[in-house]
């Protein structure tokens, strides 16, 4: 019998035929790796945005593909490894699992519950409060996530939301979305507003100051775009909670016991230098992933930390260190190949820009960053837009500085889970399926775009931007 085919499979088939297509073209084209690029670029984002094959799989297709026709440097396909991303990513993995092992991740539940635990709303809005607050001290989203995806999720066992349910999802969720999305408000917070800033002020000695962004993009992009992001969870997962759960020992003896308490006090104190050094890495510029790899390997020093070294493969999930890499040299290959420019360039000339209609352009401009992201992942947008930046000023009307910080609206608007690899790493903590995200990045982009970005044409016009 004969399989019949569903909706995912006939788009990728479509899809491979396309790219196909493409490839071929490349042989009487003058520039044939931008079609090749084109190419496998598409078929792989295709392949994670359906997730008909595991996203390692598709990973290690577009590593051997674009080896195979030579379209890049392998210094450069492989370039996400070498980032720090990736690295904060891994020893993400092993602070987590050293939270939860010890069972630090439910002794603060216990702790949250009253507070947290008395309704489904209440949890979910309170974890969102604790993730942007978090968002003003410490600068990185995979680092957030690390600290209140294992304690969220345990929090949502200790109210009785088992693995898999509705309500549990739907905390996984939150906390993925809350770890990051806000933070694109907030200007040292995450790593797209850093390069965007950076490559503003080296192209066009343009300084933008950490108050300004703020007052810019934080009242809706940060506030506003945080009680959709709650009211979204809170219509597609509610789900009823237990307010009184009786505690249970994790430990089945009292030498485990103790065992665990002295495994819960070394995690604690490793966590909260961890935190000290994230927050004060203005002051003593380490990388965070180097603080983060740091604690990791302390985490898993025999006598020392929680973890045992054999248990290290289990507590990092390599398959998605893969597939980050790969998103990660997505973007690079974009940027060098030129496909991004391509991209950008063709959508200048789609999109309306006209002199004079200050909102058909704020919408154009933000647009434009928004789907630019679906090639070159968010981290790409400022890469490939801010050089753009002074002729799309000239084509529109608006100042420099407003068309630059369109790209925060557009950048901060997620479509697909595969375009921001802390969103990933969170949903891998959490244990909860990744599609799930889409639940809510779909809804939440079309309400930016028909809601918010109208409402933040008009902030712009009272702070005068516009």
């Amino acid at each position: 019998m004969v399989k019949r085919l569903g909706v995912k499979q006939v788009i990728v088939g479509t899809v491979f035929f396309i790219a196909v297509a493409i490839f071929f073209t490349s042989f009487t084209a003058t520039n044939p790796i931008l079609y090749q690029s084109s190419a496998i670029i598409l078929l792989t984002l295709v392949l994670w945005s359906t997730g008909v094959i595991p996203p390692f799989l598709t990973a290690l297709i577009f590593f051997i593909l674009l080896l195979i026709f030579k379209i890049a440097d392998p210094s450069l396909i492989f370039s996400g490894f070498g980032s720090a991303a990736v690295w904060l990513i891994i020893s993400g993995f092993v602070i987590g699992s050293a939270i939860t092992s010890s069972g630090l991740g439910q002794r603060l539940a216990v702790s949250l519950q009253p507070l947290l635990g008395g309704s489904y709303f209440r949890m979910i809005a309170g974890l969102t409060i604790v993730a942007i607050l978090l968002g003003f001290i410490m600068p990185s989203s995979v680092g957030r996530s690390v600290v209140l995806v294992p304690i969220g999720m345990a929090l949502a066992d200790q109210v009785g939301l088992s693995k898999g349910s509705k309500g549990r999802i739907g905390v996984a969720v939150t906390l993925a979305m809350a770890c990051n999305m806000p933070s694109f408000a907030i200007l040292t917070s995450n790593i797209p507003n850093m390069i965007l800033i950076g490559a503003a002020e080296t192209i066009y000695h343009t300084n933008i100051h950490y108050a300004d962004y703020l007052f810019l993009h934080f009242p809706v992009l940060g506030i506003l775009k945080s009680i959709l992001l709650v009211g979204l969870v809170y219509l597609l997962f509610s789900e009823q909670i237990k307010t009184k759960v009786e505690i249970s020992q994790p430990a089945d003896s009292e030498a485990e016991t103790n065992f665990n308490y002295s495994a819960q006090r070394r995690v604690g104190l490793i966590l909260f230098m961890t935190l000290v050094l994230w927050m004060t890495d203005s002051l003593h510029h380490i990388n965070p992933a180097w603080v983060g790899m740091i604690s990791a390997v302390v985490l898993l020093l025999p006598n020392i930390g929680v973890i045992a070294p054999k248990n290290f493969n289990t507590a990092v999930d390599f398959g998605m260190v893969l597939f980050v890499a790969a998103a990660l040299g997505v973007g690079a290959v974009v940027n060098v190949t030129g496909l991004g420019a391509v991209v950008a360039n063709q959508l200048e000339s789609l999109l309306p820009l006209t002199p004079g209609y200050d909102g058909l352009n704020f919408f154009s401009l933000s647009l434009m960053s928004t789907l630019t992201g679906l090639i070159t992942t968010i981290p790409g947008v400022p890469t490939v837009l801010t050089p753009m930046a002074h002729d799309l000023a000239t084509a529109s009307g608006l100042s420099l500085q407003s068309v630059i910080m369109t790209q925060v609206i557009g950048f901060s608007t997620v479509i697909f889970p595969y375009q921001v690899g802390p969103l990933i790493v969170a949903m891998q903590l959490s244990g909860e399926s990744l599609s799930q995200l889409l639940k809510v990045t779909f809804p939440l982009a079309f309400i930016t775009f028909v809601l918010l970005v109208p409402i933040d044409y008009f902030w712009w016009h009272l702070l005068g931007w516009l």
